[in-house]
């Protein structure tokens, strides 16, 4: 087991992090009301994946209020039994929902774009190098080509989808127990200092599509900075593999992207 939270962020009790929700709920018109006298019994009662819920659903609420948002995205993920990383500069607007790409590293200055309701709906990628002769590529966000490099398409992709995503999985897994739920406080990703929720399955079970997740969320901002999700070990006592983290550093919220942002005749664009 990873035990870099124990070293870097100071554990929370889930009665002290439920009092902590149902604070910034009160501030934030929100998640969790004080106003309940009995919030905090019922918490104690509920499933131990609800208080980690709520705040969850706080962190989306904050990444979809920006209408959108330029930052560097690192990510780590198993893709066809291969560890894939990438460095990327994104823009994303929400509304209708874009994507820009520069890529860092690997493949440093790949562009892609993607609008939802344009070009077909496909991707527009410009390649660097010799495959930049082939011109403006056209795909399909589950082409093959894509795929082979991604755990998902690009229709999931930016802040407010990978909160989501954790959303949805722990939704499914409050419908069954054995889950050891840990929260940290102190954690640092970046210049960022984080608040991480940390939910545990002792045992493999089907329903379990990992053993162990992770949601680190900015205490300034409030928004969920990275997600980390790790296999069950394959042997007993042995360390959980790294199947995805996603991380958001340099977040720079509220920028005015407009439609040139996303558009390949960009002149600060190279397609």
């Amino acid at each position: 087991m990873d035990n870099g939270l124990e070293k870097d962020g100071t554990r929370l009790s889930r009665r002290q992090f439920s009092s902590l929700m149902i604070a910034i709920g009160a501030l934030s018109g929100g998640v969790l009301s004080s106003g309940d006298a009995s919030a905090s019994t019922l918490l104690d009662k509920e499933h131990p994946l609800v208080p980690a819920l709520g705040a969850a659903r706080e962190c989306l609420r904050r990444a979809k209020a920006m209408s959108g948002y330029e930052c560097l995205f690192s990510k780590k993920e198993v893709v066809h039994d291969d560890m894939i990383a990438q460095t990327i500069k994104l823009k994303i607007r929400h509304d209708p929902f874009s994507v820009y790409m520069l890529f860092q590293e690997p493949r440093a200055g790949r562009e892609v774009i993607f609008v939802e309701g344009q070009n077909e709906n496909r991707l527009l990628v410009h390649e660097t190098g010799l495959a930049a002769l082939i011109g403006t590529l056209r795909l399909s966000p589950d082409d093959p080509k894509v795929l082979s490099e991604n755990r998902y398409p690009i229709t999931r992709a930016g802040l407010a989808n990978m909160v989501a995503a954790v959303i949805t999985l722990w939704e499914n897994e409050t419908k069954y127990g054995e889950v050891d739920v840990k929260y940290f406080e102190g954690a640092k990703v970046g210049d960022y200092t984080c608040r991480v929720i940390e939910s545990v399955h002792p045992q493999p079970r089907r329903q379990f599509q990992f053993q162990m997740t992770r949601l680190w969320i900015d205490q300034k901002s409030g928004l969920a900075v990275r997600v980390q999700q790790f296999g069950f070990p394959k042997k007993k006592d042995g360390k959980p593999p790294v199947i995805e983290d996603y991380i958001f550093t340099g977040i720079q919220p509220d920028i005015r992207l407009s439609d040139r942002d996303f558009d390949k005749d960009n002149p600060n664009y190279n397609f």
